[in-house]
């Protein structure tokens, strides 16, 4: 599948442009968009104030849109963290390369795999509310032994 917003770098920059002022056309806010966005903020800040802006970025986004941050709707904390995680894995030493094909890169992996949550998370834990509002480890275990929390570090 591709993706416009990952066409060049200009577009890449446009649809970062978009998301941050809240103009974004909410169909194109996709788990790819998401991913996308996660990436962006990912290469460009150290990991704690990339976090910061995704939270801020994400709750901003969903008040533009129409979408209610409530503890049952809207932004989602575990979540969040959760794929930022994932992200961070990936493109932990790609500093200084480009956004755009580390992007690329991380929609290619995990652009498909939107449920890829459901293998570490069970259905109570990721729909309760307390995981809406902050980080919950997750409580599946890996093929083989070893709990998945292991993988997540943000």
């Amino acid at each position: 599948m591709t993706y416009d917003f990952l066409a060049s770098e200009e577009a890449f920059e446009d649809f970062i442009e978009a998301f941050e002022q809240g103009t974004l056309p909410r169909p194109v806010w996709t788990h790819a968009a998401h991913l996308a966005v996660g990436t962006w903020h990912l290469m460009s800040f150290p990991k704690e104030i990339a976090v910061e802006r995704m939270r801020a970025g994400i709750r901003h986004y969903n008040e533009c849109a129409g979408v209610q941050n409530t503890p049952d709707s809207g932004y989602h904390e575990t979540l969040t963290l959760f794929w930022l995680g994932l992200i961070e894995a990936q493109v932990r030493d790609l500093a200084g390369s480009s956004r755009r094909l580390a992007a690329l890169g991380v929609v290619a992996e995990y652009g498909a795999r939107r449920d890829l949550f459901k293998e570490y998370y069970s259905f109570d834990v990721v729909a309760s509310r307390e995981a809406r509002a902050r980080w919950v480890a997750p409580d599946r275990i890996i093929q083989g032994g070893g709990n998945k929390s292991t993988l997540i570090d943000i």
